[in-house]
């Protein structure tokens, strides 16, 4: 099985940056798809950035241009840098990876909070 921890969140001033990280464990070389989800209360999960095994990225709208996804083959961590925040930033952030059989496992979520 694969396992997902993230940490990095918390409170932060509008115009602010965070680094989220995702540790990856458990069947790491079996994973290849790796990706960073938001959700908001009331509101469905979506999709904020993406990286797979070839290092190609893809980006929300709303992530364009001041978030940055990447991932480190030597540690297995996965990182989201978030610049210039704003409030609408807000939300519980969930790593995501696919791996072997097309099997998916989630972590925890971790909160970001942008306010002044």
């Amino acid at each position: 099985q694969v396992q997902l921890v993230e940490s990095g969140g918390g409170l932060v001033q509008p115009g602010g940056s965070l680094r989220l990280s995702c540790v990856v464990s458990g069947e790491i070389f079996a994973t290849y798809f790796w990706s960073w989800y938001r959700q908001t209360p009331g509101n469905q999960r979506e999709l904020v950035a993406s990286i797979d095994i070839g290092g190609i990225t893809h980006y929300a709208d709303s992530a364009k241009g001041k978030f940055t996804i990447s991932r480190d083959n030597a540690t297995y961590t996965v990182y989201l840098q978030m610049n210039n925040l704003k409030p609408e930033d807000t939300a519980v952030y969930y790593c995501k990876a696919v791996y072997y059989g097309g099997a998916v496992a989630w972590g925890q979520g971790t909160q970001v909070t942008v306010s002044s």
